[in-house]
């Protein structure tokens, strides 16, 4: 197959299989979105990816109101390994949770699951709206899969069942060992990141998660941040130490 490396601008997320001469329908929404926003019809090309095979480039073959036809014709890109990486964020208030699972996409993570612990004020999340911000947000920045987005859950029983083998950076506001420091004495390998609720984390609970195994606790440094930006610094942190801003 060919692996040409010139960018198609139009990016779109799909479900279906990307294979040599395959055919894809878009969903309603992107239909309308190529044909009524971007104005592209019959010849026009864009790039499809699904999480498992690449980018492919793909000509529309026929479009009308809320659908549309298309064929693939070379992958463009082959599909890369990602670092392995999760996230687990309290759940916070509509705008701003949008926002965290925007750039969590975009920052590389693989997992997203939203905890509910004893401080936490918003229980419920729309996890339809957040799996489109986060495939827009692939669809954007270049990526080739999307985060997986897991149901709310509360953080014991989260961690009831917890791979060890993944460590658990864990953001702890009353303090710990500097980031950096906190990283590199444990090295690579899966890991995640543990980022409280709006109240912080309660005294009970910080306790008890220093008693798991496979936590690692760390420092932010001396501010209090708002959650998501305790998310976008201690994901660029990992990355850049652990992860793919390394190459």
């Amino acid at each position: 197959m060919a692996q040409d490396r010139r960018r198609v601008k139009v990016r779109l997320h799909v479900k279906d299989d990307l294979a040599v001469d395959g055919v894809v329908g878009l969903e309603a929404s992107q239909a309308h979105y190529l044909r009524s926003v971007l104005r592209l019809g019959p010849g026009d090309e864009v790039a499809l990816f699904n999480g498992r095979d690449g980018e492919w480039r793909a000509c529309i073959d026929t479009i009308g109101k809320g659908w549309a036809s298309l064929e693939l014709t070379e992958q463009s890109l082959p599909q890369p390994i990602e670092p392995d990486i999760w996230l687990l964020f309290a759940p916070i208030k509509r705008g701003r949770v949008d926002f965290l699972v925007q750039k969590a996409t975009e920052l590389g993570v693989g997992t997203l699951l939203p905890a509910t612990t004893r401080r936490t004020v918003v229980d419920r999340i729309n996890l339809v709206r957040l799996g489109t911000t986060a495939a827009e947000a692939a669809e954007q920045c270049r990526r080739l899969s999307v985060p997986v987005l897991e149901p709310v859950q509360p953080l014991e029983k989260i961690l009831a069942s917890w791979p060890e083998e993944r460590r658990l950076l864990f953001c702890d506001e009353a303090g710990g060992p500097p980031a950096i420091e906190a990283m590199m004495g444990h090295g690579e390998g899966p890991w995640a990141i543990l980022i409280g609720p709006e109240g912080g984390f309660n005294p009970d609970e910080s306790r008890a998660l220093r008693q798991y195994p496979f936590v690692v606790p760390m420092s932010l440094g001396p501010r209090i941040l708002r959650a998501e930006t305790a998310a976008i610094a201690a994901l660029s942190l990992w990355q850049a130490v652990l992860g793919d801003g390394r190459s």
